[in-house]
């Protein structure tokens, strides 16, 4: 494989509504879009998500990462497929973002050569469970919204944006319990809100609420007040904001973790594949989990999900978030339907995306 051609796009694409996340509150979101050649004419497209409370950089700052360090040094370059990839660019640390979308965007390339979509490449199965994650409001309007995604698109599973307080996120699963029934699964994601004396009572608290897992109920680190967390939770406590790397995992792991966090738009497909298979040496699972991807970075992340055996997977995949914003870069999108999404059959996507729309949505860096 020989990259011989880039390009970096930049856009706004416009919410439903104004969400409220634990450290931003926003109407848009703002994307980067690489494009990738390879002298076979194969074309890879990646997207990422650009928060800096996020993944740390802005449009300006991540097009000089890949524009000035990490592209040099591949354009023109034999490499072995996407691993061979990874290790050209090996001698350069930092820019996760910037190495994640280079990566997603080769194993692009890489299933146009080999004639299949990621997803079947790798094992897997062209339906995936979602999950609906229910962001921060009062917890009378998460209900109704939770009543409502469930009604319309079949969810069976919905994560629970949690950090408003104990009694404010209790009473947001009493209220979405009530309005969704109990067949549906429920599990909160705190942000690491909460401090780390008060991550076991939280869990407990969200467990007794009926939550199946909690996600970063407090600021989680390798050791022994994590191990001493997880022993007593009861439920898995998922590592999400600290685990955006195989060496974190295996850290981690080595604590007694039962659920790792995975999210191929922030640490790119490799990085979460290594990820899964360390936590499969451990029987612990994995989720696949927003980044907040519009409709094109979702079908990238779900390659890799669909293509998780479902023993290692610890919830639907989160891949929903696009269902909330008015504006998208792809010509069409497969529908969702009783909690399902159908992965595209063709082994690349860049010809679904519109380039008129990134053109209409452009943001300059």
């Amino acid at each position: 494989m020989k990259i011989v051609a880039s390009s970096l796009h930049f856009y706004t694409l416009a919410y439903e509504r104004e969400v409220v996340w634990a450290n931003a509150v926003e109407s848009a979101g703002q994307y980067a879009l690489l494009r990738l050649e390879d002298e076979s004419g194969a074309v890879g497209v990646a997207e990422g998500t650009i928060k800096s409370t996020w993944s740390g950089v802005s449009p300006r700052s991540l097009a000089a990462a890949l524009e000035d360090v990490l592209l040099p040094r591949l354009i023109g370059v034999e490499c072995a497929g996407p691993q061979g990839v990874l290790q050209c660019l090996a001698g350069i640390p930092e820019n996760r973002l910037a190495r994640a979308l280079i990566d997603n965007a080769v194993w692009q390339i890489e299933a146009q050569h080999v004639g299949m979509p990621l997803w079947k490449l790798w094992g897997g199965e062209r339906g995936v469970d979602l999950t609906w994650a229910v962001t921060r409001r009062p917890a009378a309007q998460m209900a109704a919204e939770a009543a409502e995604v469930c009604s319309r698109y079949g969810f069976r599973t919905l994560k629970v944006k949690g950090g408003q307080g104990l009694e404010t996120d209790l009473a947001a699963m009493r209220e979405i319990r009530a309005a969704v029934g109990d067949a549906v699964e429920l599990y909160v994601d705190a942000n690491s809100a909460y401090s780390r004396e008060q991550g076991l009572a939280y869990t407990l608290a969200m467990r007794d609420a009926g939550a199946t897992v909690s996600e970063d109920p407090c600021a989680l680190e390798p050791d022994a007040q994590f191990a001493a967390l997880q022993a007593g939770a009861g439920i898995p406590v998922l590592v999400d904001r600290n685990c955006t790397s195989a060496q974190d995992a295996a850290q981690f792991l080595a604590c007694g973790a039962l659920a790792l966090s995975t999210k191929p738009g922030r640490i790119g497909l490799s990085e979460a594949r290594r990820i899964a298979d360390l936590a499969a040496t451990r029987g612990a699972r994995v989720a696949l989990g927003l980044y907040a991807e519009s409709a094109l970075g979702t079908l990238l992340s779900l390659q890799f999900g669909a293509a998780l055996p479902r023993s290692r997977r610890l919830v639907a995949a989160e891949q929903t978030f696009y269902l909330c914003m008015r504006e998208q870069v792809l010509a069409d999108m497969p529908p969702v339907r009783d909690g399902r999404i159908e992965l595209p059959a063709e082994p690349g996507l860049s010809q679904r995306v519109d380039w008129g729309r990134v053109q209409g949505a452009a943001l300059r860096p």
